[in-house]
């Protein structure tokens, strides 16, 4: 063969490396941008990380305001060029926050409440759930159907019999305003968690109740020893939601706490008496938009919100896992 032949041939050669080279590149590029499926491509990524971050700072926007403002001096709170980064950082916002809220005896009183109720609801909202679920109770439909009736009653159509009954028991301005509806499965959403607990019990599998039963185990040590240890996650679940709504519960306790136990939120509520008190007396009404307390009354709700924050970071990962197996998300 001639030199042009074979020259002819290594450039087609040549050309078809550079063909499957630029081929497997443009494939690889395309695989990268894009993935393998639609969630998996850097443009899909950053897609969702862009539309989080806007969730995300949606649902923050608050805090963040808040944090702010906690931490702003009146001479940048009252300056409208200053936006949410303050000129200088001051603590003195939280210290008078701090004390306009007693802010350690109110936090005993509030922690006192939230945790005690919480967990007396968790034992009898566990019971009534695993009676409603595994046993044959007399009219189980007509006490079920009892059950959400009291979940659809707003507490404010059954404020005034209930400060009557409570006046009546001597219980007013006492925490047994809230343990004694929470021992009689009547707390705070009480019929939810009974539901939460009826359905979580409802899915256990009858064979090991009926193994249980074959090995001599009683109703008792069946729901103490192997119903109630299954059942940590909606324990956990119905805790948390429980200690939240007994944190920042409100309306109740204006009604039937005065100044001997008085929580956080009831606090709160009289912050700007404490902080800027009337010349005119404490009954005269103010206004609540008082800009030189501001930065206090945001200090205080952080103040408030802090300590369900904590509890929750420590127990997210349980958490998330107890409402995937309570049933509640699906």
């Amino acid at each position: 063969m001639s030199t042009g032949v074979w020259t002819e041939r290594a450039e087609k050669v040549s050309q078809t490396v550079k063909g499957i080279f630029w081929s497997r590149t443009s494939q690889r590029i395309k695989v990268f941008l894009l993935g393998r499926s639609l969630s998996d491509g850097l443009i899909a990524k950053l897609v969702l990380c862009v539309l989080l971050s806007i969730v995300g700072y949606l649902y923050m926007q608050p805090l963040i305001y808040m944090v702010s403002t906690m931490l702003k001096p009146l001479n940048d709170l009252l300056d409208p060029t200053v936006g949410l980064i303050p000129r200088e950082l001051t603590w003195e916002n939280m210290h008078t926050a701090y004390r306009g809220l007693v802010y350690g005896e109110a936090i005993r009183n509030t922690a006192l409440l939230s945790v005690s109720c919480s967990i007396v609801q968790v034992f009898i909202c566990a019971v009534t759930g695993y009676a409603l679920a595994k046993m044959n109770v007399p009219f189980k439909g007509f006490f079920s159907a009892m059950i959400i009736l009291s979940f659809l009653i707003p507490p404010q159509v059954i404020i005034i019999p209930l400060y009557v009954i409570y006046s009546k028991l001597h219980l007013l301005g006492t925490i047994w305003v809230f343990l004694v509806p929470a021992v009689f499965g009547q707390g705070v959403k009480s019929a939810l968690f009974i539901l939460i607990f009826r359905q979580f019990f409802k899915a256990q599998p009858i064979s090991l109740e009926e193994a249980a039963k074959l090995d001599g185990a009683s109703t008792f040590r069946l729901f103490f020893f192997i119903m109630l240890p299954l059942a940590r996650s909606a324990c956990l679940v119905v805790f948390l939601f429980s200690f939240i709504w007994y944190w920042n519960l409100y309306y109740e306790p204006g009604m039937f706490l005065t100044n001997s136990f008085t929580p956080l939120s009831i606090r709160l509520d009289h912050l700007q008496e404490v902080l800027n008190p009337s010349p005119f007396g404490a009954n005269t009404v103010q206004s609540d938009v008082d800009p030189t307390t501001e930065s206090a009354k945001m200090g205080a709700a952080f103040l408030i919100i802090a300590p369900p924050i904590i509890v929750f970071m420590f127990l997210q990962r349980w958490f998330v896992t107890g409402i995937e197996r309570t049933g509640i998300v699906e």
